[in-house]
């Protein structure tokens, strides 16, 4: 008996022992990654010798001209209701207002696409080194006047340093500010080196089939390959994600399931943690451990909610003509924003198992699965630029991370002329702008919308540093 409990004594020592030294050592992983997580920062050896730059000091003639640029374009009501029913008068429109900005220098060229887009060409000094591109869009959703705070949502209202409108967000103002930016060099006699396209479409919020495509049918026929693409998308978030210290720039009863840790918010996080305070930054640094924790956390909010998962909106609803007869059939149309790990059939299959009802005919009016992603690495030109582009303008800005956006752009028509596609607004967005995008009182602030030419100005000047770069031909997707 004595040699017995000697001999179990020195198992449960050393299971003991095991279990002791596998948590050290699980808490030295932990540890070691969470304080050797470092934010990324641009390649030092590219912009070392990067040319010197035009100074972005506007005048106060400049810094008017941008706001009154920008009214003007929001007073235009170029509403896309369905792809069969446009505002094509206020579209027609458009043309002859962005000309005032089509530029008299040699090397640009404008044209008009499909009636209502708009292309240009700027043909930089160094034809070796390889375009990239530029993308925003001119039409917006419909905006009725109750409910907003200013008498009309196209009046482009100016109020407590603010301008109130429709495409405020969402996008003429990067579309001005691209044209403004671009103009502003030209007047500080820049020529650019790099070649590079800007893209406007006139139908994205429906879809972009008679817009973007026909930009991208018209590029492809001329064999054009891009380096990178920027399109709208994430903003700088402010306060959107409670616990991070400083604001960040990201280059929604039977929900779908949980899919955090299996697409690129992972990375994200990761690349985030040194932002957040202790416990966080250990939790983010580890998520190889603590990803079904954070999951968790993140679907409780709707803001967060859509990084995690495929989200489901029921957007129209059709049944019965009157109140005291059962109506013999009913319509529903429902929104999917699928998450980059789902595909359309994963989510017809949740829904057919889910409602488990013969009598209900599902059918598909439109589909297509998430684009692989974009590179996201330390040798990417596209990333590079962006990094260091965010830190000239943005100094205070706690981290560059990609991540995810959750609504769909023109830019997924362009997978065919590049695998660096990006979305990103240069414009900070606090939480009670949520829903005022496709919502109530749109409003950008002036203050904003300069530091977003300003971006755009320096954006245009830091991509023309590094050498020629080889054509970009696998398809990857936004971040």
């Amino acid at each position: 008996m004595a040699a017995c409990r000697v001999r179990l004594r020195g198992v449960l020592c050393a299971v003991c022992l095991g279990l002791c030294i596998g948590v050290l050592t699980l808490l030295a992983v932990v540890l070691v990654r969470t304080y050797s997580t470092r934010p990324s920062t641009p390649a030092p050896e590219l912009w070392a010798r990067r040319q010197l730059r035009v100074g972005a000091a506007f005048s106060p003639q400049e810094r008017q001209e941008l706001k009154e640029a920008l009214k003007g374009a929001i007073r235009l009501q170029t509403v896309s209701f369905s792809p069969d029913e446009q505002n094509t008068t206020a579209l027609a429109e458009f043309e002859p207002y962005i000309r005032k900005a089509v530029f008299s220098a040699s090397f640009i060229r404008h044209e008009v696409i499909a009636e209502y887009s708009h292309l240009f060409t700027i043909e930089g000094s160094d034809p070796q080194l390889q375009p990239y591109m530029l993308l925003a869009h001119i039409d917006v959703v419909p905006a009725s006047p109750q409910g907003w705070d200013v008498d009309d949502p196209f009046s482009a209202e100016e109020r407590d340093g603010f301008i109130y409108g429709r495409g405020t967000l969402d996008n003429k103002n990067t579309v001005m500010g691209i044209l403004s930016a671009l103009e502003f060099l030209l007047r500080r006699n820049y020529r650019p080196r790099r070649s590079f396209y800007i893209g406007f479409g006139h139908d994205e919020e429906v879809g972009g089939q008679k817009g973007a495509m026909k930009i991208v049918a018209e590029l492809e026929s001329r064999g054009v390959l891009l380096s990178f693409l920027l399109d709208e998308g994430s903003f700088i978030f402010d306060g959107v994600f409670g616990p991070i210290k400083k604001p960040v720039a990201l280059l929604e009863l039977h929900p779908m399931p949980n899919l955090f840790g299996h697409g690129p918010e992972t990375m994200m996080f990761e690349q985030l943690a040194p932002e957040f305070d202790f416990p966080l930054n250990i939790i983010m640094a580890n998520l190889w451990l603590f990803a079904p924790l954070v999951g968790r956390f993140l679907e409780q909010e709707p803001s967060t909610n859509a990084l995690v998962r495929t989200t489901t909106a029921l957007t129209m609803f059709n049944a019965g003509v009157k109140s005291n007869v059962i109506p013999p059939s009913a319509n529903g149309t429902v929104n999917f924003r699928i998450h980059p790990s789902h595909t359309v059939k994963e989510v017809l299959e949740i829904v057919e198992k889910t409602i488990d009802d013969k009598r209900v005919k599902i059918e598909i009016e439109s589909a297509f699965d998430p684009l692989p992603i974009s590179p996201w690495d330390d040798q990417t030109f596209g990333v590079q630029v962006f990094r260091q582009t965010i830190l000239d303008v943005f100094p205070d800005v706690g981290g560059v991370a990609p991540g995810i956006c959750v609504g769909n752009t023109d830019s997924r028509h362009y997978g065919s002329l590049t695998n660096g596609i990006y979305r990103f607004n240069s414009v900070f967005f606090k939480p009670d702008d949520l829903p005022r995008f496709h919502g109530l009182n749109e409003r950008i602030s002036i203050e904003g919308y300069e530091k977003q030419v300003e971006f755009l100005f320096q954006l245009i000047q830091n991509s023309d540093n590094g050498g020629p770069l080889e054509p970009h031909t696998t398809k990857f997707h936004e971040l």
